[in-house]
């Protein structure tokens, strides 16, 4: 029986990490759009917004990969 439950909250715990990567994935879309109407508007500025986005893209997929690797430590542990 507390193996059952041991079990389920393990499940449960990866499912939290999971919605924390999808916030991650709306942040880099937001990121993306964002980047892409700015170039749109004013093209001469293209190079600073870009690595300005680059940056933004890395930090918040940091946050995915993090979720994922505490995701697999509570699946295996």
């Amino acid at each position: 029986m507390e193996g059952d439950i041991a079990t389920a909250a393990k499940y449960i715990g990866v499912g939290l990490c999971a919605l924390s990567m999808i916030g991650a994935s709306l942040g880099v879309a937001n990121i993306w759009v964002s980047v892409i109407n700015t170039v749109g508007r004013n093209p001469s500025v293209k190079a600073d917004v870009n690595l300005y986005g680059w940056a933004g893209f890395a930090v918040t997929e940091a946050i995915a990969l993090y979720a994922l690797v505490l995701a697999l430590i509570t699946i295996y542990a």
